[in-house]
Formats: C-alpha cells, structure tokens, sequence
C-alpha cells in the first residue's frame, strides 16, 4: 500500500506541524535533550570508536550505474558538465530519460556482500558503513514512509539489512550515512531546461512526472515529485553553466541544510520519519551525516536526541552511538563527532573526529579505473597513521560499481592495505594521542577537501606517534635508505627499555645518537609503505 503525503504523517499519529514537537515531547524525561547544551554536557564518544580506528564504507547507489562519477544525479541536468554528456550519449536526453531510469537499472546482479565485509575485515577494518539514502533522495532500506526504496525497485532488497546482518556476524560495528536532507535544493536542476541547442526550453523529467503518467509503466503507484522532492529552492536565472551552477549551489550549500526549507515543511518531517525507522528498525552504532553540523535544524537535534537515548536504552543505560556531521563549530564537537571530509587536522584535537576519504570518487567512475586514479596502499595507510596520531579515525569509501562489485585495481588496493596491516594493525588499534602527534617535514593542511596537501608524499623522516599503556607506538612513513629509524622526540623523553615490532618478543637494536633514538630494522621485513615500532620503557607516557 502507498501512502501520500498527509495520510503518511496521519500513520504515524502525526499531523503536517507535528513531528518536531511529537520528538521533543518524547523525549521530555530522558536522557539526551534535542538541543546543543544537552548534546555537549551529556555525550561523550564511546570507547569501541575510539579504539576501533579504521572503518569502510560502502557508499553504493543508483549513480553507480553510469560509472561516471560523483553527483550524477543532479549533473546529468546541467547543460555542458560530463554527466549530461555522458547520459544524452547513452540514455537519452533527460527531457525524456531522467535520472529515476537509472533505479531499475541498478539490479545489484552480481552484489556478493560477505565477501566484500570479509575482504574489509582482512584489510583491518573494525566498523562497516552502508549508504542509507544520498541526495538524490531514495532509500536502500525498507522504507515504510518512502515508497522510493531499494526493497520496492532496482535491487529489490533491503540492502541495509543485509549489510547490518553480515557485518554484525563478522563482529565489526555497523554504521549507515544519511544524506537525503540535501535532495529539496541539491535535485533543483532536475525542474530545469537547456538554455541552448535543439531542445532549448524543454523542461526536464521532473517538471512533468506525475503519479498519473506512471499508469502501465515500472513505476506505476508511485509519484515522482515524492522522490525529486518539488525542488523549492529555486536557483537564479542566468546560471547556465556547470561551474557557475555549482559555484552557487556549493555557496549556498552549508545555509540550505543547517535550515530547513520553510516553503516545503513535509519534506522535513517526511526525512525525520525516515531516519527514526533507519535508526529504530536497524539499530546502527553510528549515523553519519553528510551535512555542514546537524541537518535541517531542529529535527538534527530531534534524531540525534532520539538515536543517543535509543543507544542507552540498547545497551543498558550506556551510550554506544555515534553521530558524526562535518564542519562542526568548536564548541559543538563535545556533542557529536567531528567529521573531516577528504583531509585532516593539523595537531591533535581535544575532541575525537573521523576522515572520511575515498579511494577514487565517491561514485564509481571508470575513467578512474582507465587512468589509474586510485589512491595506493601507501597514500591510505600514511593518512590513517596520521589521522589516529592526531585523535581521529579514518573511513575509506570503495567505489562499487552499479552491479555491486569492485574492480580489480580497487581490490589490489584493499589487498595491499591488509597486507601491511596483517603485520602492523595491532599497533593501530586501541591508541590514544601522545603528546606530540608526529614530526618531520612533511606536514598535512588543515581542513576539509585538502587531502591534496601535501604534494610531496611521506618519507621515513615522518614519525607519527601514539600511546598505549606505557608504550609509545611509532609509525615511520618510510623505509629508511640505511635500514635505521629515526626518531628524535623518543631521544629527549623518559628513558627507552626496549623496542620490538608489533606481535614479535625479540627486541631490535637501538641506541640514542645525537639526542634521537636510533633503531635499525630487520632488512626481512622491508617494505617501501613503512614500519610500525613498539617503544616501551620509564617515563615515556
């Protein structure tokens, strides 16, 4: 059965002004509060995150289809940009073929999750993530409040729940990314036209889909405008390029989904709806956000309350969840977890944070593949190094391609990453900042989207260091040339007993020269990505 729009909320016992205040009263008593002062006095990240260090993520949908990389979805509606390009040359123009054809091509055919979750376990993996919903709006979970689901069309099947099952089986934590809250700006182009060429004029798929032209078609029952959302926020004439569309859109982005759109109060409640049942029916440790601080206002704080009380309630009065959202102002990140999206910090924060990277685009692009455009196994394990160093997790996206594999070259990658971790992920997991987050030359700019700095990659003169207990962990970025480890800080600090590889009893020969600590490495355990050292002695920690 569907449901339109006001009988959706009148299921839930919800009229079209109500979902905020029926959150807020729910919640009256309990422990978490929806609102920041509540969120930072109450919180505090749990030890599994904290210990866990490194996750992956699946970031998979119907954009994975084209192969043609991110933000398909909205592109293919600008004029000029690659992905229209790409979709009149194989689809259609989408005055006629818009980007909803692409669910039932996404079968998911030859998706075997177990063994991806166990090729991520094997690379050291400790949590899992699955993309719940992205911008262009649709659900790959039963959706009770959204008939645009992955259960319903495409796949036909709930792939959050398959993902949860297997990932829980294995004993990696389970999280979901949420990041439709973006769809009621970020699928305005679909409304649009080209403002030149043969069909200058002709207005996209979205402005004339109906329910009633679904009748005898795949999508018969469903009505379009749920999914592409009414796109309210309307962009300025005169953008008629991709870049200055764009420009815009990204100006305009952090305004759009901190508020919600107040010519369009459904689509808000109608998300809040959706991510409560993401949250209540699959029972996540961790909801990411794709937002610039909680999305949508006061229903952030809403679910955010919700999923932290939940939590509790879970797990006997202990709050395991994890919320993280991007950009987050200083005095908020004691409330939620701090996300850096391509890029890192440049010291060591007070507050635990994650980087979320990718090894090529968010979506799967071919192109990539062509070019070898991925990221190695060193430029992944170098930024893990010196993300834990600096209080951080790191979360590395695959890109799946839409018939739910990954490629070769991406599997090479994952494999070398396993490899290095197989000898020296137990230095990795279960640390805390020491009190100086590395040294060397080579350092990384601050800040999301700045992943490209620096240029030059690491060296063995970069030491990353760690805690655990009262050994230090040293990660050299580098095979020294001579087969001997530098490490100055570890020269000027406590006195150095002894210093062994991870999981090995026979100590390594060292000395301190020139105030470091000079360690030489078995030439048997070369490896051009580097090596991770245990130092335990007095005085250290």
């Amino acid at each position: 059965m569907r449901l339109d729009r006001r009988s959706m909320l009148s299921a839930a016992g919800l009229g079209l002004g109500a979902v905020a205040s029926g959150a807020r009263a729910a919640v009256s008593a309990a422990p978490f509060q929806p609102n920041w002062q509540s969120l930072t006095q109450g919180y505090q990240a749990p030890d599994w995150f904290r210990d866990a260090k490194f996750g992956i993520w699946a970031h998979w949908s119907a954009q994975c289809v084209p192969e043609a990389g991110d933000w398909y979805a909205r592109e293919m509606y600008l004029q000029g940009s690659r992905a229209y390009r790409h979709h009149v040359d194989t689809y259609g123009h989408p005055s006629k073929i818009g980007f909803m054809e692409m669910y039932p091509r996404w079968t998911a055919a030859r998706w075997d999750p177990g063994r991806l979750i166990d090729l991520y376990q094997r690379a050291g993996a400790k949590y899992f993530m699955a993309l719940a919903n992205h911008h262009d709006n649709f659900d790959t979970y039963a959706s009770s409040h959204h008939a645009w689901n992955a259960t319903r069309i495409g796949p036909r099947q709930d792939i959050i729940g398959r993902w949860s099952k297997l990932a829980r089986e294995r004993g990696m934590r389970f999280g979901v990314s949420n990041h439709s809250a973006h769809a009621w700006h970020w699928l305005q182009p679909a409304y649009g036209y080209d403002p030149e060429g043969p069909l200058a004029g002709r207005r996209y798929d979205a402005a004339w889909l109906t329910k009633a032209a679904g009748r005898g078609k795949w999508w018969d029952g469903l009505d379009p405008q749920h999914l592409y959302t009414g796109a309210t926020m309307k962009m300025p004439a005169g953008f008629t390029t991709i870049k200055a569309a764009n420009a815009w859109h990204e100006a305009h982005d952090r305004v759009w989904t901190e508020s919600p759109p107040a010519a369009n109060p459904w689509f808000t409640q109608n998300w809040f709806l959706r991510c409560k049942e993401l949250i209540d029916r699959y029972r996540p440790d961790m909801v990411y956000f794709d937002n610039f601080d909680l999305p949508l206002g006061q229903a952030g704080l809403d679910i955010t309350a919700h999923f932290y009380n939940q939590s509790m309630a879970w797990h006997g009065g202990r709050n395991d969840a994890v919320v993280t959202a991007k950009g987050t102002p200083a005095n908020r990140r004691a409330g939620i977890v701090d996300d850096v999206e391509r890029g890192v910090h440049d010291d060591i924060q007070p507050y635990p944070f994650q980087t979320d990277t990718c090894l090529g685009n968010w979506h799967y692009d071919r192109d990539l593949y062509a070019r070898d455009g991925y990221k190695t196994p060193a430029k992944v394990l170098h930024t893990l190094c010196d993300v834990i160093a600096k209080n951080g997790n790191l979360m590395l996206s695959v890109p799946m391609r839409g018939d739910g594999t990954i490629d070769e070259k991406e599997e090479a990658v994952v494999e070398g990453i396993a490899a290095w971790m197989k000898d020296y992920g137990a230095a990795i997991y279960g640390t805390r900042p020491w009190h100086l987050f590395g040294e060397g030359p080579t350092r990384a700019k601050s800040g999301d989207f700045n992943e490209g700095a620096p240029t030059s990659p690491y060296t063995a003169q970069d030491i990353r260091y760690v805690r655990k207990g009262t050994a230090v962990h040293a990660f050299v970025l580098g095979w020294p040339e001579d087969g001997v480890a530098r490490l100055p800080a570890l020269g000027k600090r406590g006195t150095v007993g002894r210093v062994t590889l991870p999981g090995q009893s026979a100590p390594l020969a060292m000395r301190i020269e020139r105030e470091a600590l000079t360690v030489t490495l078995p030439e048997a355990r070369r490896n051009p990505i580097g090596v991770a050292l245990i130092v335990e002695g007095d005085g250290l920690v």
